[in-house]
């Protein structure tokens, strides 16, 4: 079964073909140690938006995305982003697509970027988004005005840097 946040029936062709190939790469890309843990912690999705300062963010999230008003929280596992409301990262902008783009974070918390055949394109760094893109504290991701920064708990890369999958 496909996860129902990565549904396609509102698109029209061919952009729905180009979701869907985008969706197959998407959850090929997490391996088994993920598929777990994400299985694990399906009932405790964290909320998609923490109106807070890092000062007093909770301290078992180790990765998030950070704007100018919010903080969001990734989990292990399938993270989506986009304007549709049941998205793990809900953007109010009527630019960003329904299903704008999806983070993968990986059992060893290494994190992977994923355009999701959205309309006007997903920027990392300036950059438009070509595939599948390895995250790194600091990175800027730009969808349409968007802009959000990932950030992790040591400011660093994971210990397994070589290491995309699980």
């Amino acid at each position: 079964m496909v996860d129902p946040r990565l549904n396609s029936v509102h698109l029209e062709m061919p952009r729905r073909q180009e979701f869907r190939r985008a969706r197959d790469v998407l959850l090929g890309a997490r391996g088994p140690q993920t598929l777990v843990a994400e299985q694990r912690n399906a009932s405790s999705r964290p909320p998609t938006a923490i109106d807070q300062p890092l000062s007093s963010f909770p301290g078992h999230v180790d990765l998030w995305l950070v704007d100018r008003d919010y903080v969001y929280p990734l989990r292990v596992g399938l993270n989506t982003v986009g304007r549709a409301p049941d998205n793990d990262i809900v953007i109010v902008d009527g630019y960003v697509s329904r299903r704008h783009c999806s983070i993968v974070v990986h059992a060893n918390l290494t994190a992977e970027l994923f355009d999701t055949a959205s309309k006007n394109g997903t920027y990392i760094n300036g950059q438009r988004l070509q595939g599948p893109t390895r995250l790194h504290p600091g990175d800027e991701i730009r969808m349409c005005e968007r802009q959000l920064v990932f950030m992790t708990r040591d400011g660093e890369d994971s210990p397994n840097t070589n290491t995309i999958a699980d």
